[in-house]
């Protein structure tokens, strides 16, 4: 169902992105922009490949691609970019606060930039459960990062729950490093 809706978010960007674009054949630039999004590359560029995987999913370029870094924010950002929980909760611990002020700052002055704020649970609970849960997260980072201004439209949120976990083990060591919010640009 995840996949579904994250599908139908992309082709619904799409078609908004061809929509905005200008037909008039007397502006030359809105014709090269035009061109641009009608071959596939969504105004990425020509050489971001946009498909979708085997299990249906889209995908917009290669993980391992080289051109990735351009999209990916300030380099001590990436570093830096988790918020841990502690069990069964969605609140930010002091310690987290720096992490955020430093993300919040960088959007502040990047206006153009977006961030996409992904929620994670370990594995106890029903899947049901740990998707709710990591929505909650991802939208109190979310929150916060608005109580520090920034504009709301630069921000995204998604759930997987326990669907991508950093540690498959199942102890307490383990299940810590699943609890977490990640921020990526």
């Amino acid at each position: 169902m995840l996949k579904q809706t994250l599908y139908f978010l992309m082709c619904a960007a799409a078609a908004l992105n061809l929509s905005a674009c200008s037909t008039s054949s007397d502006d030359a630039s809105s014709q090269g922009s035009a061109a641009l999004v009608q071959d596939g590359s969504q105004g990425l560029g020509a050489d971001v490949p946009v498909g979708i995987d085997a299990d249906g999913a889209v995908t917009v370029g290669d993980p391992n691609a080289q051109y990735q870094t351009q999209f990916a924010g300030p380099a001590a950002l990436r570093e830096n970019n988790t918020i841990y929980f502690n069990y069964d909760s969605d609140q930010i611990q002091d310690q987290y606060i720096g992490v955020m002020q430093a993300h919040a700052q960088y959007l502040r002055d990047n206006p153009d930039s977006r961030i996409i704020i992904e929620g994670h649970t370990d594995e106890r609970g029903t899947p049901e459960y740990n998707i709710a849960l990591g929505e909650r997260r991802a939208r109190s980072v979310a929150r916060y990062m608005q109580n520090l201004g920034v504009d709301v439209n630069q921000l995204s949120i998604v759930s997987y729950g326990e669907e991508k976990p950093v540690d498959p083990g199942h102890s307490e060591a383990a299940w810590s490093k699943n609890r977490r919010a990640v921020i990526n640009y």
